[in-house]
C-alpha cells in the first residue's frame, strides 16, 4: 500500500464514522494526516501529495489503521491519543489532565494583533487559566523581554503545563501558581491573556464526545458561560498596571458577554474566526465601568 491509499483509507474511515473536530484540524482528511504521518513518524509537515506513491510496510500500515480505529472508539481528541498539539507551528505535550490547546489568542500573538496596547513597559504578563501552558510559553518567545506566569486552579493541569516550560527550556522565565481566578495572583499585571471557562450549560449539554473528553473545569461557564468572567472582570483592575490590558477569549459568546456587561467599552480584536472570539479590555475601561462589570 502508498501512502496516498493509506491516507485516502483513513480519511474514509474517519468521515464515515461521523466523528467531531476542532482539536487541532477541522475534518477527516486533516485529521487522517496528521494521525498518519504521526504513527508512522514523519513530519506533520511533511509534502504528502510529493510522498504519495512511497510504499508503506505492511507492520506501519497496521499501525496507522489501529491508531485510526482508537480514535474513532474512543472519540477521544487526536492530541490525547499522540500526546502533542501543535500551536503556531510550536509543539506542546497534552493529555487528559488539560484541555487540548487551541486559543486564538495564540496566533494574536504571533501576529502582533494587540501589540499597539502594549510598550516597553509591559514586563509582567499573566497567563490565567493557562491550561497545559501553550500561550505562556508562546509569550515568553514572542516577548523576550518579558516574565511570564502560568496560573491555574488545576493542579493536573499545572503539572502537564510543568512539563511544557521545562521541554522549551523557559524556567527562568515562566512561573507557574495554582490560583483559583485571581486570588493567588495579585499582581500587578502590564498583560493578563485569558482563555477561560466560557461554554454556556446549554451547549455544554449538547458537546460531543470529544469535548466531553476534556475536562469540564476547562470548558463550563454556568448558565450563560459568564459566571467565571464576572469574578474575572470586578478583580481585574486592582490587578492590571496603571497601563495594563486583560485579552480575554469568549469563543462564541458574546451575546452572552454583551448581555452580561452591557454598554462595556471593549476592542474587539480580529481572528481567523471573526472579529467577535477575543476582546481586549484596558485597566482604564474596567475602573471607569466600576461594579457593574461583576453584575
Amino acid at each position: 500500500m502508498t501512502l496516498q491509499e493509506l491516507l485516502a483509507q483513513a480519511s474514509a474511515r474517519l468521515d464515515a464514522a461521523g466523528l467531531a473536530y476542532g482539536h487541532g484540524t477541522t475534518n477527516a482528511a486533516d485529521e487522517a494526516a496528521w494521525l498518519t504521518l504521526w504513527a508512522l513518524g514523519l513530519p506533520l509537515d511533511s509534502d504528502t501529495s510529493t510522498q504519495g506513491d512511497t510504499p508503506v510496510l505492511p507492520a506501519d500500515v497496521t499501525k496507522v489503521q489501529a491508531l485510526i480505529e482508537e480514535r474513532i472508539r474512543t472519540r477521544q481528541p487526536a492530541a490525547y491519543l499522540t500526546r502533542e498539539a501543535w500551536l503556531q507551528g510550536v509543539p506542546f505535550y497534552v493529555d487528559e489532565r488539560a484541555i487540548v490547546p487551541r486559543s486564538f489568542i495564540a496566533e494574536q500573538i504571533a501576529e502582533g494583533t494587540f501589540d499597539a496596547w502594549l510598550s516597553e513597559d509591559t514586563q509582567r504578563v499573566l497567563d490565567l487559566c493557562t491550561g497545559n501552558g501553550s500561550l505562556a510559553v508562546l509569550a515568553a518567545l514572542a516577548w523576550p523581554e518579558v516574565r511570564v506566569t502560568g496560573a491555574d486552579i488545576s493542579p493536573d493541569a499545572l503539572a502537564v503545563a510543568r512539563i511544557n516550560v521545562d521541554q522549551h527550556r523557559l524556567q527562568d522565565r515562566i512561573a507557574l501558581q495554582l490560583s483559583d481566578g485571581l486570588s493567588a495572583c495579585p499582581g500587578p499585571w502590564d498583560l493578563i491573556l485569558c482563555n477561560p471557562p466560557y461554554v454556556n450549560a446549554q451547549s455544554m449539554n449538547s458537546l460531543p464526545a470529544e469535548y466531553r473528553a476534556e475536562p469540564a473545569l476547562a470548558l463550563a461557564g454556568g448558565a450563560d458561560g459568564m459566571d467565571f468572567v464576572r469574578r474575572l472582570l470586578a478583580d481585574a483592575p486592582a490587578a492590571l498596571s496603571e497601563d495594563g490590558v486583560l485579552v480575554l477569549e469568549i469563543g462564541n459568546e458574546r451575546a452572552h458577554f454583551e448581555a452580561a456587561f452591557p454598554g462595556l467599552p471593549v476592542q474587539w480584536l480580529p481572528c481567523s474566526a471573526g472579529d467577535d472570539q477575543v476582546l481586549l479590555l484596558t485597566r482604564e475601561a474596567l475602573a471607569l465601568f466600576g461594579p457593574e462589570a461583576a453584575q
